[in-house]
């Protein structure tokens, strides 16, 4: 008997990974599965329908190669970039130990067009614009979070204090995270302690809930969550779990 595979569903947000632009006449799927192949391994399957569903081993991502004029024409106002055609990459929904896995497949989607095209792709959740040049390829089995994950410094509503958070978090499933410090401090120690903060619960699947408290011996750190908000710095808003650290005792 067979059996069949039943089809991905699409990320809950509904909203794309990758925003793709380019000029010049869309690549058609068999060359994006021509290099991918090349340069992955393949195979890569394709099926066609509504959507095409890209699919390599166990991993699957949806994609639209192009968009109708109007749509293409909407990303074009919203980004303000000069590419007359537009094309998106969106992951499926999956567990959080297979969330990485989802995310790097479909990054190397939006690559593969990028570089095909020599366009650009946009990161919606990160607010990254990537062109050729600026991809980090990556061996299959290796998964970087700074890859995905970036961290900003900006002003916050309170004037003694500067506002730290993560933008990219929320690609797989989780709540950016955020952070408050003095104003006039040194950021650099807190960009890349909350980085690392990020990378490991990224990694682990999940962040302690209000009130909780993680050890994160790796990194010689008590992690706790203080408070949960929605802000609106862009859009999408970000949904937010604020954080304080400390050294583990014992730990320098």
């Amino acid at each position: 008997m067979k059996i069949r595979r039943k089809p991905p569903k699409l990320s809950r947000t509904g909203r794309p990974l990758y925003v793709l632009g380019y000029h010049g006449t869309p690549p058609a799927p068999a060359e994006l599965q021509t290099w991918f192949d090349l340069e992955y391994g393949g195979p890569l399957r394709l099926k066609d329908g509504n959507l095409l569903v890209v699919t390599h081993g166990p991993w699957d991502a949806a994609m639209q190669i192009t968009l109708p004029a109007a749509d293409a024409e909407h990303w074009k106002t919203v980004l303000g970039w000069e590419h007359p055609h537009a094309g998106w990459v969106m992951p499926v929904t999956g567990s959080p130990g297979r969330n990485p896995d989802l995310i790097l497949h479909a990054a190397r989607l939006a690559r593969g067009m990028t570089l095909l095209t020599d366009g650009t792709a946009y990161d919606v959740v990160s607010s990254v614009y990537l062109n050729p040049s600026d991809w980090n390829d990556r061996p299959l089995g290796q998964f970087l979070a700074a890859d995905h994950v970036t961290v900003v410094q900006t002003e916050s509503a309170d004037p003694e204090k500067e506002w730290f958070h993560t933008k990219g978090l929320a690609k797989f499933g989780l709540e950016e995270l955020e952070t408050f410090r003095p104003k006039g401090l040194p950021g650099r120690a807190t960009l890349d302690t909350l980085a690392d903060i990020a990378a490991a619960f990224l990694l682990g699947g999940r962040a302690p809930k209000v009130g909780g408290m993680v050890a994160l011996p790796e990194l010689g750190l008590s992690v706790s969550v203080v408070n949960h908000r929605t802000a609106s710095p862009s859009d999408p808003p970000l949904t937010l779990r604020e954080i304080v650290w400390e050294p583990l005792e014992g730990r320098p």
